[in-house]
């Protein structure tokens, strides 16, 4: 099958490629966490006190 891609025509890439990719992966998902956290603190000081006033 022509579509596929041999054993010799992988690319691998290098320690140093795979540290700059983890090291990358790392920064997204950081981002992500003080994101998510961030919009959960706007929302809660959005909604303010009356969050913590009503029936149960």
């Amino acid at each position: 099958m022509e579509g596929r891609m041999s054993s010799e025509a992988r690319v691998t890439p290098t320690d140093r490629q795979k540290k700059a990719q983890r090291a990358r992966s790392i920064a997204i998902a950081l981002s992500l966490i003080v994101f998510v956290v961030v919009m959960y603190i706007v929302t809660i000081v959005k909604m303010g006190p009356a969050i913590l006033d009503r029936a149960l």
